[in-house]
C-alpha cells in the first residue's frame, strides 16, 4: 500500500509509522485521517505484528489539524467532520488492538498533535518536544481523544486549564504532569522507541491487549461490572491463550518464558 502522508513499514514484528507531511508540520489534513485508519486496521488485524510505533518526520511532531485547508474549505465543518471521522476511528483501533502503541513525540506536538501523542500505551519524547493544545486559539475545541485522555492522566481541573489557556509545556513538564512516561536525548529517541518495541514484542501480545481494553473501559463500569470483565479477560487468556500456557509451565519449571504473541 502506499502513503502519501504516511510512511509505513514492518520489521521484526514491529510496525513503523511515521507521519510525513514535514513542509506542512505534519499537520493533520483528511488524507492523513483516512491514511491512519488503514495502517490502524493493518495493524489490528496483522496477528503477526506485536508492538507499534508512532513518530513523525522531520522536526515536527504534529502541528494539529491543517488550518490552511480549513480556511480554504467551502464547508470547514464539514471537513473537520471528513477529518475526525479518520482519526478517532484509527484512535479507537489503536487503544483496542492487542499490539502496544508507543508513540516517539520527536518534535512539538500541538492540538490534534498532542492528543494523538497522548493516547500512546507507552509515550517516549525527546527533550527537546513541546506539548500545547493550542485549539482554541483559533476559537475551535479539542478533538483527537484529548478529551477522553487528558483529564484521566491529569485530572479535570487541570485539563481545563490546560485547553483554555493554552501553555507549552516542555518534556520534562509534560513528564512531571504524567503525560509522557520517559524523555530522552533527541539524538536517542527512536533507539529507545525501538528497543522499547522490542521488549514488548517479545512479550504476551494477547495478555497486553487485554490489560489495554480493561483500562479503555474502566471508567465507565461499575466495580462490578470491571470486576465480572476481569474474571471474563484472564479465564480467557488461562483457556485459549498459548502464552499463557507456555508461562504458567516455564514458571512452574523456574525457566524464562517465551512468548509468540498466541
Amino acid at each position: 500500500m502506499n502513503y502519501q502522508t504516511l510512511k509505513f513499514e514492518v520489521s521484526a514484528q514491529i510496525a513503523t509509522i511515521t507521519l510525513h507531511r514535514p513542509d506542512a508540520a505534519n499537520s493533520l489534513n483528511r488524507q492523513m485521517g483516512d491514511e491512519l485508519l488503514m495502517v490502524a486496521n493493518h495493524c489490528t488485524s496483522n496477528a503477526d505484528i506485536r508492538a507499534v510505533i508512532l513518530t513523525a518526520e522531520g522536526k515536527m511532531f504534529c502541528a494539529g489539524g491543517d488550518i490552511t485547508g480549513f480556511a480554504d474549505a467551502d464547508n470547514p465543518g464539514e471537513l473537520l467532520r471528513a477529518i475526525t471521522s479518520g482519526l478517532h476511528a484509527a484512535i479507537q483501533r489503536f487503544t483496542r488492538m492487542d499490539a502496544p502503541l508507543i508513540i516517539a513525540v520527536n518534535g512539538f506536538a500541538a492540538g490534534a498533535g498532542m492528543s494523538i501523542a497522548i493516547s500512546g500505551d507507552i509515550v517516549l519524547a525527546a527533550e527537546s518536544a513541546k506539548f500545547t493544545m493550542a485549539y482554541t486559539r483559533i476559537g475551535l475545541c479539542p478533538d483527537g481523544s484529548s478529551t477522553f485522555f487528558l483529564p484521566r492522566l491529569v485530572g479535570p481541573l487541570k485539563a481545563k486549564e490546560l485547553m483554555m489557556r493554552n501553555p507549552v509545556l516542555t518534556a520534562a513538564e509534560a513528564l512531571e504532569l504524567g503525560l509522557i512516561s520517559q524523555v530522552v536525548p533527541d539524538a536517542e529517541l527512536m533507539e529507545v522507541a525501538r528497543a522499547t518495541a522490542r521488549e514488548l514484542a517479545a512479550g504476551p501480545t494477547r495478555a497486553y491487549g487485554a490489560i489495554k481494553r480493561l483500562l479503555a473501559d474502566s471508567f465507565n463500569n461499575s466495580l462490578d461490572t470491571q470486576l465480572e470483565r476481569e474474571t471474563r479477560a484472564i479465564a480467557e487468556l488461562a483457556s485459549h491463550s498459548a502464552d499463557a500456557g507456555n508461562g504458567i509451565a516455564a514458571f512452574i519449571a523456574k525457566q524464562p518464558p517465551t512468548f509468540k504473541g498466541r
